[in-house]
């Protein structure tokens, strides 16, 4: 789950990766109380959080379930090594 919170408004967009899919793709998206509903949700779903915000813009200019584009594989790659390296030191399966 990626969240800026530098912005005038909060931006949150959630991603989702599954192993035999072509790419990550947008899950969930928006800025203001519906951003803040996605970061709350995550939190209780024990869903590592992290502040993109040079790469938040760029995510929500993508349409909701759609896959990432070629450009944005190694940013969002980084973003997933880390939050599963968070639910590995947590002794959890990702979620995501």
């Amino acid at each position: 789950m990626l969240g800026s919170h530098t912005m005038p408004r909060t931006q949150a967009v959630a991603l989702s990766y599954e192993a035999h899919a072509v790419a990550p793709r947008i899950l969930a998206k928006g800025d203001g109380m519906i951003a803040e509903s996605i970061l709350q949700r995550a939190k209780e779903l024990g869903i590592p959080l992290k502040a993109e915000p040079e790469l938040i813009p760029l995510l929500m200019q993508l349409d909701l379930d759609s896959f990432i584009p070629p450009a944005l594989y190694a940013a969002v790659a980084e973003i997933l090594v880390w939050a599963y390296g968070i639910d590995a030191e947590n002794g959890k399966d990702a979620k995501f």
